[in-house]
């Protein structure tokens, strides 16, 4: 059985909607190389044409 790791050992990636960065998780391990989202909303808003740091004013 693999060692545990420490969270910030794990790779991280910057969304690419918010700019914030996010860590590895197990369910992504098949498809690391392809995500580009934190998450589903994320991903939702991106589709919309809009990030929610746009939405939000931040931008």
């Amino acid at each position: 059985m693999p060692r545990m790791r420490k969270k910030a050992e794990l790779p991280t990636r910057i969304c690419r909607t918010c700019d914030r960065p996010f860590a590895w998780r197990r369910k992504w391990a098949r498809d690391w190389d392809r995500v580009i989202y934190c998450s589903d909303r994320c991903r939702a808003a991106a589709k919309v044409g809009q990030g929610h740091r746009k939405a939000n004013g931040i931008d």
